[in-house]
Formats: C-alpha cells, structure tokens, sequence
C-alpha cells in the first residue's frame, strides 16, 4: 500500500471516529435525564469496560484519569473545546434536518416499558369494553358477531371507519362495505341492526359515523332543553361555534336563555367517546436541573442525576483488552467497546457541565423573573448565553431541548426562558411572554355584554405603556385560542 493510500485509508477512520463520537455527543447532551437513564442501563448491560460504582463526594470523573481514558476538569473547559470542535466541524452537517429525531431518543425506553405494558394486567381498550358488554345482553349468535364485527372496525374515539388498502389510514366506511365483507356475508339491513346494539352501549356516542351522529346519539330524555340540543346539533353547529345567538334564536324562535343552556349542554357532550380507553400517553415531567433560593437570597443550580447509575471503565477486562495473543477480531472488538466506554463518560460529563452552565447564566439574565414571578421574565436569545458561556448557539440549543427545570416559582421547560420581546414606553425591554399574560388579563377584565376588539385591545396595552400592533394581538390572540369579541359576546346579558 502507498503511502498516499495508507493517509486516505486513515483519514477515512479518524473521520468515522470523528462522527460517531458526535453522533453520541449530540444524542446524549440533547437527551433529557429520563432518557439518558435509559441508554446509560442499555449500555452497562451491552458494554463489558462499563460498571456501576457507588457514588462518592468527589466529582464524577476524578478515577478516570488512567487507562488512556479522556480525561476532565472541574471548569469544564475540556469538554466545552471538545464539543465545540464537534459543532464546528460538524455543525452544519448535524443541522434541524439532519439530528437524531426526539423519537428515535425515546425508542429505547418504550422498547423497556412494552413488556410492561402488555402484560396481563393492562386497562382494557374500548374493543374489550364494549365486547364484555356483549357478554351480559341476550342477543342472537348471528347478531353478536356481526356486532363484534363492527365493534373490530371502530378506531380510538370510538367512530365507525374502515383503512384505505394502500395507506392504511382511517377513512369513512360504508354499511355496504361492511356487508361485503363481513364474515357470512351478512346483509345491510343485518350490519344495521348490529351497529344498533353497538351504539347503545357505554359509553354513549360509540359507533357513530361522524361528529353530528356521535353527539346526537349522546343526548336522552334526560338531557336539559334535549329537543333543542338535538336542533342545535343537526342544523346550528356553525352558528354555535361563532356565537351567533340571535340568528339562532331568529331561526329556531327559542329564547335566547333557552338557547344558551341548551348550548352549554352541548358543551358537556364527549366528541371523543373512545379516546379515554386509548393507551395511556401521559409523559411525565422529571425536572432535569434544580433552581433553589439560598439564604442570603441567591439562586444556586444543580442537576437532578442523583438516579442516574453511576459508571467507570472496569478495570477487568483491561488485561484481556492488552493480550495481544488474543485473536485480532476480538482484539478489535474490545478496542471499540473500550473506545465507546470513553465516549460515553466524556460525552455524560460533557452534557453535565454544559447544562449545569447554561442554567446558571439563564438564571443570571431571568433573575428578575425568579425574584418577582412569570409577569417579569425578559427577552433572551440562545445567542446571548452562548455567547456566555462560550460555546455554539446550536450546543445551548440542544442543551435546553427537552429539559425541565424545578425553582421556586414552578417546574418549567428551560425553553420556556428564551424569546423575542418589545420595547416599553419607558424604553425597557418586555418579553413576549409578558405581552400574553397581559393580554389574557385585559381580555378576563372586559365587559361581556361588549367584548373589546382587537383595535381596543391595542389602545388598552398603549394605557399600560406598551405599543403592540394589531395583528400582533391577533396573532397572540389566536395562539392562545381566545375567541374573537363576538365570539365572545353574552348575548344572553342585561
């Protein structure tokens, strides 16, 4: 081999080397403390150089200067050149489009909890809810199976739809599809008499073909002002969604208070019949850094890793990793278990001083919002703290992403900390998340029998010191899913 080939052919690993070692530095500082957990245990459990000691007083890392294994230092400093090596070589390559997905970082832990979650002892889903219900009417044997039948065709909000062929999305089905392939061949008239029984159980507005249906099949005797709801729902569903009472009241000749109860019995009926028996989605919040007060009125930062395992490179396979009487595959196998080893304790601390810093100035810019409250907190840019810490816009970026912060004011997104802002009549800096605030607050205080505008919202914010446009407020407005004023307006008010 020449020379020249011998270059290329190590340029070529060093930078393969180079990638995977970002790919896992960018995974893990971007991974929220739940997930790193996970890939942590995953990796003791498939990495013989990796072993959990018992944590001590000292620094996570002070053993692991031995062993040609990377070392650390309190500052940080190390790990801060290091990522930012990666960031500038690299930066572009690992843009928005090209990071590893916030799905592809949790696929490891829904891996684990799979087994949990379908183990015997699992909520029943709508199917199994309304099948065990079956069981306790006495129905024909053909009826019950056609209604199974349908019962296996409804989706998670409990609506009756069949999946395209080719895309296998959801999409509306017809009783005569039904029918053709039920199994026997049922016919229509058979298919209907099943979705009749399907549509009486619980809960109500199961095995409805749309939204009208689903609502219409909730409402009974019992149901307040019932004769006008199933009116409102059938022909006045748009004139309710935009508050327009005395057109319904024109059209209907109902009373204006009639009308407003009858759409507030409305508001109780369940568009989503099925969607509690869906799968338990619930993520829950575990802060990844801590804000806590100090006595002398302070703010001291630290993260929430106690529960993460913490692991060394074992000293038990070095001498096998040395043997070079071993086979060279096994040689080169052990080379690259001990090498991702170092990475993943580089890549750990790396993540720790980096989020541990970039609170610590977040803190320092929002000190206003951590002394006073929410109503206070400032404009910021990533490029401030960046900047300030030192690092590539992109590291604060993925070092804020996904993490959770615990102070004494609350448990909040560390995004939640950056935004744009606006200039005050005083010439002081308002964030936007001010601007909302003040905005629900103008909009609470209103008078609903005549519900501000947008225009009069805009003079209200100028009142308070503070020049907004309009579409602005419209902007924010719409965002916080406020109505618009004669949305808004009590028709039914003195």
């Amino acid at each position: 081999m020449s020379g020249l080939a011998m270059n290329v052919g190590m340029s070529q690993r060093l930078d393969q080397k180079i990638t995977l070692r970002m790919i896992q530095s960018m995974e893990i500082l971007q991974m929220p403390t739940t997930a790193l957990v996970e890939k942590v245990q995953a990796e003791l459990q498939e990495n013989p150089f990796l072993e959990v000691r018992e944590k001590q007083a000292e620094g996570p890392a002070t053993e692991n200067n031995q062993d040609g294994i990377l070392k650390h230092d309190d500052s940080g400093a190390l790990e801060f050149n290091r990522l930012e090596e990666i960031n500038k070589d690299w930066g572009d390559h690992f843009n928005a489009d090209h990071r590893p997905s916030r799905g592809a970082l949790e696929e490891m832990s829904d891996r684990k909890f799979d087994a949990m979650q379908n183990a015997a002892d699992h909520e029943p889903s709508l199917q199994d809810h309304l099948a065990e219900q079956l069981g306790y009417l006495e129905l024909d044997e053909r009826v019950r199976e056609l209604a199974e039948f349908v019962i296996s065709h409804l989706d998670d909000n409990g609506y009756l739809l069949g999946h395209d062929p080719d895309t296998h999305t959801p999409r509306p089905i017809s009783l005569d599809e039904l029918a053709f392939n039920s199994p026997g061949g049922a016919t229509v008239d058979q298919i209907e008499d099943a979705l009749a029984v399907v549509q009486k159980l619980d809960p109500p507005g199961v095995g409805a073909r749309d939204v009208k249906e689903c609502l219409l099949l909730q409402v009974n005797e019992e149901t307040p002002f019932a004769e006008l709801v199933r009116t409102l729902i059938r022909d006045h569903m748009e004139d309710v969604a935009f508050n327009r009472l005395p057109l319904i009241h024109k059209k209907t000749g109902a009373d204006l208070d009639d009308i407003a109860e009858a759409i507030e019995g409305l508001r109780h009926l369940d568009p989503k019949p099925g969607a509690k028996f869906a799968a338990d989605n619930t993520r829950y919040v575990v802060p990844d850094v801590v804000v806590e007060r100090t006595d002398d009125g302070d703010f001291t930062v630290r993260l929430t890793d106690d529960w993460l395992p913490s692991v060394r490179i074992s000293k038990e396979y070095m001498p096998v990793k040395k043997d070079r009487s071993q086979p060279k595959p096994v040689r080169e196998m052990l080379k690259d278990k001990f090498q991702r080893a170092q990475w993943l304790l580089s890549a750990i601390e790396q993540r720790r001083n980096t989020l541990r810093r970039v609170t610590q100035e977040i803190v320092k810019h929002q000190r206003p919002f951590f002394d006073l409250g929410p109503d206070h907190i400032q404009p910021l840019k990533m490029e401030q703290i960046a900047e300030r810490v030192g690092v590539h816009v992109t590291t604060v970026s993925r070092a804020v992403d996904d993490k959770w912060v615990q102070t004494p004011r609350g448990v909040f997104p560390l995004r939640r900390f950056f935004g744009g802002g606006t200039k005050a009549a005083d010439g002081h800096d308002v964030a936007w998340e001010t601007i909302k605030g003040k905005l629900l607050e103008i909009i609470a205080d209103e008078d609903k029998k005549t519900p501000l505008s947008d225009e009069d919202i805009v003079k209200k914010f100028t009142e308070a010191g503070l020049t907004i446009a309009r579409r602005t407020v419209t902007k924010y407005r719409e965002a916080l899913k406020i109505p618009s004023s004669r949305q808004r307006r009590d028709w039914t008010a003195a």
